[in-house]
């Protein structure tokens, strides 16, 4: 049989870039199709988690990031108010940056979180998968595809000389985004709503650092009359670069048709939201979209996957959208990568959807809370979503009032503002995913309950979880991360000074397996335990030991000695490479 390359990747966004370029970093031949003249041209997803940022740094590129992102000092407090010149409701510490939560996001993980635009890491991603070996077709539409046993035939329209063309493979992944034609055509089941509510986008550049600049933010959510139409009940001005590129969000009636936004009605809202009526502004780009709650509950047919918006459409709330994406793809990649190599069985894919599609579901989910959760607010200022402007001032000032009642108010709204740590501080959303498939083996040894695990990350080494972060001493005194030893498109087995007879056990299953597993020993020179913190997270003696994921994802632990390491090591690689 022959192959044009090993995998198709169709669509260029955050899902399908990252996996073009992990394919390519773990020397899979890859083609990366995408129907555009080149990447994103609109900054849309732009909240750069810390999950995501530690795939970065697993791929090598988290100092381009760190480089063009928007670090967090100045992604700081979510501000409310009724417009950018007018009263400000509340402010929200997010994304990590008060007080409160800085020092546990400092403790999670070796990489803090900043603002990305899709601008900005779209041409990261593609040019690095280029660089790295992936072929990339510009220009190139994909229009079907057909799959048999042994492949997948798709068929594209070259844009540039107007004629269709094939490309064969041995698999295909759709990353086209939330119009999917590749889940479309796969038949993968969408479960949930489509089209809630109509938002549109309009991007202008305008210095609005006097009005911003001393309260640093990424978003700042605006009450005025009108914004009701869009189901928030508030507008949004978003900072795309700080402090004269920006984002403005604003919602329209979806039951009527799509409203026309011409330059002329683009300026007069951005001038309302900001209210400054004179305000030099130009207008880059205006567009429509619906807000949906729709998530797939298969990301598999056959030969064909999916990844980001195909298979999970939601509202930018929590900013999760390109983290999902990006990290589909790392669970995505290694698993093609072994099953090409021979390393792996064909049922080791298998655990893509079972893992992933749980992920999708529960950030759609909660991508919608986060956006009703706004509601609270509008009770607590006693207004109502169509209220007009005099109603909006009325409401603020009942609640600014030296009285009982506007005490009462206050707290409200207090509490009410205190719900969206749930939509900016989602710690344990963003970095607690927990995984339950065939390419994990349970122990039965659940961590300990916690705290809500919503808000706060609960760092654990049960099998399922990420391996925890802790700061270790590596050659020449240099700190190095427990994440730092791991992942690389490589399997890892984890243990202590005393675990030798781990390390012997890896040496022998990794030869009859013909895996390249790497062993790593906690307290050697280049790993030493010194602020013993991994000691405290690890919850295995230090003749125990982990396998870990080239995903950086627990997938087996022995928390003890075992008379038969050799055996149960061989035992486990075997099921979770669903190898006979």
């Amino acid at each position: 049989m022959t192959y044009d390359t090993d995998v198709i990747v169709v669509g260029s966004g955050p899902a399908g870039g990252s996996a073009a370029l992990l394919l390519a970093t773990y020397g899979v031949p890859t083609v990366l199709a995408t129907k555009y003249g080149w990447t994103a041209n609109t900054p849309r997803a732009h909240i750069t988690n810390q999950r995501t940022m530690e795939v970065l740094r697993d791929l090598g590129v988290e100092e381009k990031a760190l480089a063009v992102g928007t670090p967090p000092e100045l992604m700081g407090d979510t501000v409310l108010c009724t417009s950018l010149t007018g009263p400000e409701i509340g402010r929200i510490a997010s994304w990590g940056t008060g007080d409160r939560s800085a020092s546990e996001y400092v403790a999670a993980s070796p990489c803090h979180m900043i603002d990305l635009p899709q601008t900005y890491l779209e041409p990261i991603l593609v040019s690095e998968a280029a660089a790295r070996g992936a072929k990339l077709r510009l220009d190139t539409e994909f229009l079907s595809f057909t799959q048999d046993e042994s492949g997948v035939t798709a068929r594209f329209s070259d844009r540039v000389r107007g004629d269709e063309f094939t490309l064969r493979a041995k698999y295909l992944i759709g990353a086209d985004g939330a119009r999917s034609r590749v889940a479309e055509q796969a038949g993968l089941p969408i479960a949930g709503q489509t089209g809630k509510a109509g938002s549109m986008n309009i991007t202008f550049t305008a210095d609005l650092a006097r009005y911003v600049a001393h309260r640093p933010s990424v978003l700042y959510w605006v009450m005025r009359p009108g914004a009701h139409l869009g189901g928030i009940g508030m507008g949004l001005v978003r900072m795309v670069r700080p402090w004269n590129e920006w984002l403005l969000t604003w919602g329209y009636d979806i039951a009527q048709p799509p409203p026309p936004v011409d330059a002329e009605e683009a300026t007069r809202l951005v001038r309302d939201l900001v209210g400054d009526p004179a305000l030099d502004v130009e207008i880059t780009s205006t567009s429509l979209w619906t807000v949906n709650h729709n998530y797939a509950t298969e990301y598999r047919s056959g030969r064909v996957f999916c990844a980001g918006d195909a298979v999970h459409r939601h509202p930018p709330s929590n900013g999760l959208g390109s983290n999902t994406s990006v990290q589909d793809s790392y669970n995505l990649a290694w698993k093609l990568a072994m099953v090409l190599r021979g390393e792996a069985g064909e049922g080791l894919l298998d655990s893509y959807t079972a893992e992933r599609a749980p992920v999708g579901k529960q950030i759609v989910d909660r991508a919608n809370l986060s956006r009703d959760q706004f509601g609270p607010i509008f009770a607590a200022l006693g207004i109502s979503g169509d209220t007009d402007a005099d109603g909006i001032t009325a409401g603020l000032e009942t609640c600014l009032a030296p009285t009982a009642e506007g005490a009462r108010k206050r707290r409200e709204l207090e509490e009410a503002i205190e719900l969206k740590h749930y939509e900016f501080n989602a710690h344990g959303v963003e970095l607690d995913q927990r995984y339950a498939s065939g390419a994990v083996l349970p122990d039965g040894v659940p961590a300990p309950p916690g705290r809500d695990p919503e808000l706060f990350h609960r760092p654990s080494t049960e099998p399922g979880a990420k391996l925890p972060h802790a700061w270790l001493v590596g050659p020449h005194g240099r700190r190095v991360s427990t994440l730092d030893l791991v992942a690389g498109g490589r399997w890892t087995l984890l243990t202590g000074l005393t675990g030798k007879p781990w390390l012997d056990a890896a040496a022998k299953a990794g030869a009859e397996l013909g895996l390249d597993l790497r062993t790593v020993r906690i307290g050697d020179p280049g790993a030493r335990d010194a602020y013993g913190d991994w000691s405290r997270l690890s919850a295995i003696d230090e003749d125990g030991c982990l396998l870990i994921r080239p995903d950086a994802y627990i997938a087996f632990r022995h928390p003890t000695s075992s008379p038969t390491p050799a055996a149960t090591l061989l035992k486990a690689l075997h099921h979770l490479l669903s190898r006979p």
